[in-house]
């Protein structure tokens, strides 16, 4: 039974003083209960339904009022649902000052708090981005391992163990791919499967990867438990076939449209992927990474840094929720849009404070290990890593492909830490791993 949203009944409402209202929203009293359902939160009944209102004025009567005034500002889109009815948005207030301040500092100076790092440490902050989301974004399609033992796969290149683990590699893949060399082409279907293969490599059936679902396949949106609710029943077959063309028009910038944002179009294409549901399985993975493909081929490359699934898996019920509330009512995509708005503008806020911590604490650290212990900064920045996670290790083969050195080099450096203190090694099987000891935290107390 597919899901559906609860309705109000209107049957009985006063139209006329529901559209006064509209009428006077000049007023302050009525202004102030109208921003409440745009701010800071794009509202839908089941929440309007609670608000506390003037007593003559029932909460019916006031969404109809909302809805009114939706209609009556609602913008156009491209993306249509099978039944032939576009999907359309509003242009949220509180939108201007945030997309103005993006434009500002386009090609990724993050709101102008990392504009003096230098292109390495761009670099390592685009590969914690990279691995923060492809683990985040698997995540939030059901694979089923541990944030740590994930990253630890990653850095150290070992091959999977699970399919859990091989879902996040392929999209750790993908993602390098779009970083590196995608996000200077043009979306084609070749393209597009290409991606899919990328993200669906050892994890569905090969006979799966790198072609449209087909409708007998009867692939739906729903409940991972026994309650048969369903959330999406995606397009025919037929209807994706003909819209992906659209998409891919959209996608490259030549379908003839007004000005849309490049975050908001973004979003848009995030969600077109969503709702058409091509694939029989990695539609989600698959929607999210065209995100960051379209926002770094406009050169808003500072996205690399933000782990932006990881932020929407803290609230993952709401992220299902923004798709199920633009569906369902009057195709109003705004829902969606200020959803990932507002997980936008957090992990923003969380890399700011990430990278204000780090460069506080990288400072004292360095200071002390290079007149004392006269280290490098490749060891400086391992002890940096050991630091923010004392369960972290590494090998050789490990600080090589970080560093981009010789094994030779990578030896010596670790080597040294580990005479100073800073490591202890251990062999497991083939391979030698340091973990950290004490003395890490200690460098930094000593500084501080």
């Amino acid at each position: 039974m597919i899901y559906k949203l609860e309705k109000p009944d209107l049957s009985k409402i006063n139209r006329n003083k529901a559209i006064g209202l509209v009428l006077n929203r000049e007023k302050q009293s009525i202004s102030t209960l109208f921003n409440k359902s745009f701010s800071p939160i794009y509202l839908y009944w089941d929440k309007i339904k609670y608000k506390t209102l003037p007593k003559d004025i029932s909460n019916e009567e006031f969404w109809y009022a909302i809805k009114f005034m939706r209609r009556a500002q609602y913008l156009p889109t491209v993306i249509k649902n099978e039944n032939g009815d576009y999907f359309k948005w509003l242009r949220l207030p509180e939108l201007e000052q945030f997309l103005h301040e993006a434009d500002l500092n386009t090609g990724g100076a993050l709101f102008g708090f990392t504009k003096s790092i230098d292109e390495k440490t761009k670099y390592k902050f685009i590969s914690r981005g990279i691995i923060e989301e492809a683990i985040a974004s698997s995540q939030l399609e059901g694979a089923n391992t541990t944030r740590r033992v994930a990253k630890q796969m990653l850095r150290e290149r070992r091959k999977p163990r699970t399919d859990d683990e091989q879902m996040i590699l392929n999209n750790y893949t993908a993602m390098q791919a779009i970083e590196e060399e995608y996000k200077n082409q043009k979306i084609s279907l070749d393209l597009l499967f290409e991606l899919h293969r990328l993200i669906a490599k050892d994890t569905i059936k090969e006979d799966e990867i790198g072609r449209f679902r087909k409708n007998s396949e009867d692939i739906v949106v729903a409940d991972s438990d026994k309650s048969g609710r369903i959330y999406h029943i995606p397009p025919k077959a037929a209807f994706i076939k003909k819209e992906i063309q659209n998409f891919i028009q959209f996608a490259n910038d030549e379908l003839e449209t007004s000005f849309i944002h490049p975050i908001i179009k973004a979003i848009m294409i995030h969600f077109w992927i969503g709702y058409l549901h091509p694939f029989t399985d990695g539609n989600g993975r698959l929607a999210r990474l065209f995100f960051y493909w379209y926002l770094l081929k406009n050169n808003y490359w500072a996205f690399a840094y933000l782990p932006i699934s990881k932020i929407i898996k803290k609230s993952s019920i709401q992220y299902g929720n923004a798709y199920l509330y633009s569906e369902q009512d009057d195709l109003d995509l705004t829902y969606f849009i200020d959803y990932n708005i507002r997980k936008i503008k957090i992990s923003i806020e969380n890399f700011r404070e990430y990278f204000e911590s780090k460069s506080k604490r990288n400072l004292k650290m360095n200071k002390l290990s290079k007149m004392k212990y006269n280290l490098n900064d490749r060891q400086i920045q391992l002890l940096q890593y050991y630091y923010e996670d004392k369960d972290a290790r590494t090998s050789t083969p490990t600080h090589m492909n970080i560093n981009r050195i010789s094994r030779k080099t990578a030896i010596k450096d670790l080597k040294e830490l580990e005479k100073f203190g800073f490591l202890i090694s251990e062999r497991e099987g083939k391979r030698v791993y340091y973990y950290t000891t004490d003395k890490v935290k200690g460098l930094f107390k000593k500084n501080a």
